[in-house]
């Protein structure tokens, strides 16, 4: 029987849900507000041929669904990337394969938060990592920063006067390699000086190593998880930033003890396999050859973008230069 209203869900909804805008994404010649690769950097041809050769191999496991923590050939390589790149030393069995670095901040928040902790920040903070925390009733509190990054002695201040208001912090979110949005990265010495803080009040790190491999001038830093040894810091890590951000590639490193609470909050499908297909036979091919090609493409983009800021403000602000990103 039809009624002259439609059907009104208002008393169905979960308490709590927010209303979220549904709003197609921008495609803006230039987009400030996002970390999107180059177009011209894709390798959309090397990509598909990847692809096919990857099928013709392996293509039968399509039968079947995905392991819940991702493809294990993929899984193997991130293990030994980070033990090459980042001198993280740890086994497949250690990494989740997430959609995007964004899940995996995402499970972590769940897992770890209940309404009203406290998740520590740098004083500025991407704004997509922000909301999540929120989304979950997260307090979300920045420590200030310098030009080297969070400061330890604010993070101490910031650490004993919350502990003495009697509040609950869950872990310090950091991106210590050229850093969303401000743009630094945060030096060896300040890295160790920020663990022994974090260690002294047996506080988890929740380090984001995102843009790591956009390294365009200047040496590699330790990660605080090979600094610590992995003991008592949580990381991740993405694919698209280095090879496509629509194929929403990344992973996450924990314990047994932190992945066990973490995949109640993955999505029970997995990863699409035929991005995990198409990336792990890539990136054993052309890894290190496309990043270098890549990261030629954002230096001189971010001369371009500094000589602009030159010549158009002066002396009349002031911006930080990133060594890659």
């Amino acid at each position: 029987m039809s009624t002259s209203q439609p059907f009104n869900y208002e008393g169905f909804f979960a308490e709590n849900v927010p209303v979220t805008a549904r709003t197609p994404n921008r495609r803006a010649k230039y987009d400030f507000a996002v970390a999107y690769p180059a177009p011209e950097t894709l390798p959309l041809d090397d990509l598909v041929d990847s692809l096919r050769d990857a099928l013709v191999r392996e293509g039968d496991e399509l039968a079947y669904y995905p392991d819940p923590a991702g493809m294990p050939a993929l899984r193997e390589f991130v293990a030994d990337k980070l033990g090459r790149d980042r001198d993280i030393h740890i086994t497949s069995s250690e990494v989740l394969l997430t959609s995007g670095s964004g899940e995996a901040i995402g499970m972590l928040i769940q897992a770890m938060t209940n309404p009203g902790d406290v998740l520590l920040t740098e004083e500025f903070v991407y704004l997509g990592t922000l909301r999540q925390m929120r989304r979950y009733g997260a307090d979300v509190v920045g420590v200030k920063c310098d030009d080297g990054g969070i400061i330890p002695e604010e993070l101490e201040a910031t650490l004993t006067r919350l502990t003495g208001e009697g509040k609950t912090v869950k872990f310090l979110y950091t991106i210590p390699a050229f850093q969303n949005p401000v743009g630094f990265t945060v030096p060896l010495e300040r890295r160790q000086q920020i663990l022994e803080v974090t260690q002294k009040h047996g506080l988890p790190i929740f380090e984001d190593d995102c843009y790591v491999d956009l390294r365009f001038e200047g040496e590699d830093v330790t990660s605080f998880h090979a600094l610590a040894g992995g003991d008592g810091i949580l990381y991740t890590g993405s694919f698209s930033k280095i090879v496509a951000p629509g194929m929403r590639m990344g992973y996450l490193v924990a314990p047994e003890q932190v992945m066990q609470r973490a995949m109640s909050f993955k999505s029970p499908s997995g990863v699409n396999q035929f991005a995990a297909l198409a990336i792990e036979e890539y990136l054993r091919k052309d890894m290190y050859s496309h990043i270098g090609d890549q990261n030629e493409t954002l230096r001189i983009k971010r001369d371009a973008m500094l000589s602009a800021l030159g010549e158009n403000f002066g002396d009349s602000a002031k911006w930080s230069v990133p060594e890659g990103g």
